[in-house]
């Protein structure tokens, strides 16, 4: 959690980098290992990217809505809190649609 550094309150994410909504301080973005060092968790953060090992990953006999593929790789991350279930993700093989499923 970072804080303005002119009126102490605390900075927000925005598209821009992190911004003050008291007094409008904009601390830029700044790129740093693939992704953006806002101080927190990116809000867009990518579990595959386009990695080569991406293809060792389990799959698992799903239809795609997007082009009705049968396969797909598939893997599980934590995404709400501990005490809730896993979010399992899916990757059409052929087309790469990815959707997710939080049962």
């Amino acid at each position: 959690m970072k804080f303005c550094p002119k009126c102490q309150a605390r900075l927000k994410n925005s598209l821009s980098g992190l911004k003050c909504a008291n007094c409008d301080y904009l601390e830029q973005a700044v790129e740093a290992g693939g992704g953006v060092d806002s101080g927190g968790a990116d809000p867009e953060f990518n579990v595959l990217g386009d990695e080569p090992d991406a293809k060792t990953l389990p799959t698992i006999a799903t239809d795609c809505a997007q082009c009705g593929n049968g396969e797909a790789i598939w893997w599980m991350m934590q995404t709400r809190s501990a005490d809730e279930p896993t979010t399992r993700f899916y990757r059409c093989t052929k087309c790469r649609h990815t959707w997710r499923d939080y049962s």
